[in-house]
């Protein structure tokens, strides 16, 4: 299973998204904002990065470019809505999701993990 890194603004959807991951297999670090993820980029190796969907795109965009920077090994799956669509060209992957978790997250990140 991967080491994930976990990237949201909200903490409800943050914490789902740990649960369904964790229960998948995977370990899983939350952050929340850039020095969380220095900080967690600082202190593992990750498999993968999911960023949420609801950071705003010029968030995602530095997020991209911190993982990109400090956890070159980690590939990126971008969440996004119909209503915040897609900003991450250099993302990995892209799961379109519900106003919630969506329940094939685990697999998503398995598949990428893998590849």
């Amino acid at each position: 299973m991967a080491t994930v890194l976990c990237v949201g603004v909200d903490e409800q959807l943050v914490l789902t998204r740990v649960y369904i991951l964790e229960n998948a297999g995977h370990r899983v670090v939350p952050a929340k904002n850039e020095p969380e993820v220095l900080a967690a980029c600082a202190e593992n190796k990750f498999q993968v990065a999911v960023i949420g969907q609801m950071i705003s795109p010029a968030g995602k965009l530095r997020i991209h470019q911190l993982i990109r920077q400090h956890c070159p090994g980690a590939k990126i799956l971008e969440l996004y809505t119909v209503t915040r669509e897609r900003v991450l060209t250099g993302a990995d992957a892209w799961l379109l999701v519900p106003s919630q978790v969506p329940s094939d997250l685990a697999d998503h990140v398995q598949a990428l993990a893998a590849s």
